[in-house]
């Protein structure tokens, strides 16, 4: 399959697209139109700070779209991937009542039901089938809503797209909602090659049966397109005969598809007005502005996003996915365009896409990406610093612009690498996060002062620490004196932070002498190596520090004397800490078992059901397992003298191929060289129908 020569920024276009179109929908979703022309008027861009929210926040939308496409990773990417195997991704990606869906009850949310069935063993599809959850729970609006992925890994391939979006949506849904998203994807994937949004339709009819009501609205909404020149006019006849009040259930795919449908053929290049008339339609606002922003983006390109009001810049491509893999949960556009392309190039029979800048977190390489960096709130700056994205001669740079800057003035931008405060203010949505980089790794960055500066400045790299408030405390590293013409390579170990996690890194320049005028070029930020910290209870009576572990039990407190004390009711509970890009190192600690018939440490976990085990036993065994889904394999076992309420120094290391366990002593291996093998991975404390509980717990390299 011969992919498209702008593949890569396309896809970054739809995933911007995307985040736009939740974000502004995000705000008043659920409301119909009538009451957002009463209390707000017509949607011309975001209103976020008049409903007193935040813009960035956490959202089904985002967080399904971009984890259930993570299946072709972890199941080969191949164009005959199943629901079965989505499904399976869903148990070990999603926390109950915390991290993507909303967690509405059995029968009220279509996802939540469909996770129960999955958990009960009844695999997809027949978990979203109708004859297991009825036709009106089937056919809410869920399948559609996280269909982007499929599309833009399968571009101009209209009906791969179409059979991926169907195999997901499967999952939890069926009938009209699986017709709805099959259909959406195939437009996406087409419009990768076509602008004409009739042709576009037509493609996506092509997918689905021509007696469906999805086929037979769209003849509707065609219908009466042609008779109003005014999108109004044709929202009410929507409204008429496809309504809310005509489908049961609290979000019914049909009324949402037919405005959806009815945007893109108003406007089909204009994206401020797309996403006036979506959002302004009401109903499901954030679900179906996001999967207009996206297909406007794939069909346009980026420069179409820039037309109107500046939608990108106050967004600087920061998405939050919360799931239980916490270290993918912080991200960005640029990220997910380049994994998503990639995942693309493999599909069509190519090679990943190399990683930008020797795999730098931050690389800045997608024309206007920012990456999450912004101007650093609160700094007394006289002119004001700014973000911008220039060619560099290693592709694209970020720039921090500043004027009139004095010794004892900052000019900071900083990126989040952990849940951002306002967190605290997101309602519905939980977020699962871990941190994204660590003390004993080594931040780096290197930068460069363009010939036309005027003064030499002092550049830092900055870190953003919570305290016991849970407010962010600045800590910066040695400052480097940098002359106009000339450039620096700055490189930071990280120390220890009292156990608190890093909530942003960046960069802080100052005038070297008594004024500076100019820009800085960032080519790169990154962190590398393995971590080195102490994990423990930090001073003060702050939560932060206690959301930095993904909360996979039933209970997980800070008031018990131990830093750590987790209790499962039912089946297995996991806390998890660290990311993906953990790889060989070791955790140790004293643990404690309270009750339960097993419990220990975990390392290199990929999620709820990926991961290796070190545990003990109830009836007096010491393991390594592995378990993948459904499966726990013992890898090594020996007997041991498992006794509650007595503390057990235990560690366990991954090297390469090999895991070793340590108890009070006695010493277990095991290598796990399959395909199938786990390479990298956090870091997690576990137990099975009981309590159990650890003070302090220290990672290091091995």
């Amino acid at each position: 399959m011969q992919l498209p020569n702008d593949y890569l920024e396309r896809v970054y276009a739809g995933v911007l697209g995307k985040l736009i179109g939740v974000y502004l929908g995000r705000p008043f979703e659920g409301w119909t139109y009538q009451k957002i022309m009463e209390e707000l008027g017509p949607i011309e861009y975001y209103v976020h700070e008049r409903l007193k929210q935040p813009l960035v926040v956490t959202d089904d939308d985002v967080a399904g779209t971009f984890t259930f496409v993570r299946a072709l990773e972890d199941y080969g990417i191949r164009p005959d991937l199943s629901a079965e195997e989505i499904g399976k991704a869903w148990l070990n990606y999603l926390v109950e009542e915390r991290s993507i869906l909303w967690w509405g009850g059995n029968g009220n949310s279509t996802e939540h039901t469909a996770w129960l069935n999955l958990k009960k063993g009844i695999p997809a599809p027949q978990s979203g089938s109708i004859e297991t959850n009825g036709q009106a729970v089937a056919e809410q609006i869920g399948a559609q809503i996280f269909i982007d992925g499929w599309a833009m890994v399968a571009p101009r391939q209209p009906e791969l797209a179409a059979r991926l979006a169907e195999q997901a949506g499967k999952v939890s849904h069926d009938g009209e909602s699986v017709y709805a998203a099959m259909l959406w994807a195939a437009m996406e994937a087409e419009a990768f090659g076509s602008s004409d949004i009739d042709h576009l339709i037509d493609t996506g009819l092509r997918q689905i049966p021509a007696d469906s009501l999805i086929a037979k609205l769209i003849a509707d909404v065609r219908a009466w397109h042609k008779a109003h020149l005014d999108w109004r006019d044709t929202r009410q006849k929507i409204e008429d005969h496809y309504g809310y009040d005509k489908y049961p259930g609290n979000c019914h795919v049909v009324p949402n598809h037919a405005i959806m449908i009815m945007t893109m053929l108003y406007a089909p290049h204009d994206f401020q007005k797309s996403q006036m008339i979506i959002n302004t339609s009401g109903w499901d606002t954030d679900c179906n502005a996001g999967n207009v922003g996206c297909l406007f983006g794939i069909m346009n390109g980026l420069d179409s996003l820039e037309e109107g009001p500046d939608f990108r810049g106050p967004i600087a491509d920061r998405m939050l996915i919360s799931s239980a893999d916490g270290g993918n949960s912080i991200n960005d556009a640029v990220r997910q365009a380049y994994v998503l392309a990639s995942l693309g190039q493999q599909l069509a029979g190519g090679k990943p896409l190399p990683a930008p800048k020797d795999g730098a977190q931050f690389h800045f390489s997608l024309p206007g990406s920012q990456q999450g960096f912004r101007p650093q709130a609160g700094l007394a700056v006289p002119g004001a610093t700014r973000v911008g994205n220039v060619e560099f001669e290693s592709g694209r740079a970020l720039t921090i612009e500043y004027e009139a800057l004095g010794p004892t003035q900052v000019a900071a931008v900083t990126s989040p690498t952990f849940s951002p405060p306002e967190v605290l203010d997101m309602r519905t949505y939980d977020l699962m996060a871990t941190p994204l980089v660590y003390p004993g790794q080594t931040l780096k960055a290197r930068v460069k002062a363009p010939d036309a500066n005027r003064g030499a400045i002092e550049v830092r790299l900055r870190i953003r620490v919570y305290n016991e408030h849970d407010t962010l405390e600045d800590t910066d590293f040695t400052p480097v004196t940098i002359e106009p013409g000339r450039e620096a390579l700055l490189e930071w170990t990280l120390p220890e932070v009292d156990g608190q996690p890093i909530g942003e890194v960046g960069l802080a320049v100052t005038a070297a002498g008594r004024r500076a005028d100019g820009r800085l070029i960032v080519d790169f930020v990154r962190w590398e190596g393995a971590p080195d910290l102490t994990l423990k209870r930090p001073a003060g009576d702050g939560d932060f520090w206690r959301m930095a572990w993904v909360n996979g039990t039933s209970f997980f407190s800070k008031r018990f004397p131990s830093a750590f004390r987790i209790s499962q009711a039912v089946g297995e509970g996991i806390i998890i800490h660290g990311t993906r890009q953990w790889t060989d190192y070791q955790a140790a600690g004293d643990v404690m078992l309270h009750l339960g018939n097993y419990g220990g440490l975990a390392i290199r976990v990929q999620g709820l059901r990926r991961y290796y085990g070190a545990r003990v036993t109830r009836d007096g065994r010491m393991q390594i397992v592995k378990v993948r889904d459904e499966n726990t394999t013992v890898l090594a076992e020996t007997t041991f003298d498992t006794t509650f309420e007595k503390n057990i120094a235990m560690k366990v290391s991954a090297s390469g191929n090999r895991i070793t366990f340590e108890a009070d002593g006695v010493s277990l291996s095991a290598d796990d060289a399959g395909h199938d093998a786990f390479n990298d991975g956090g870091f997690g404390l576990l137990v099975h129908e009981g309590a159990l509980s650890s003070n302090e717990l220290r990672i290091r390299a091995v």
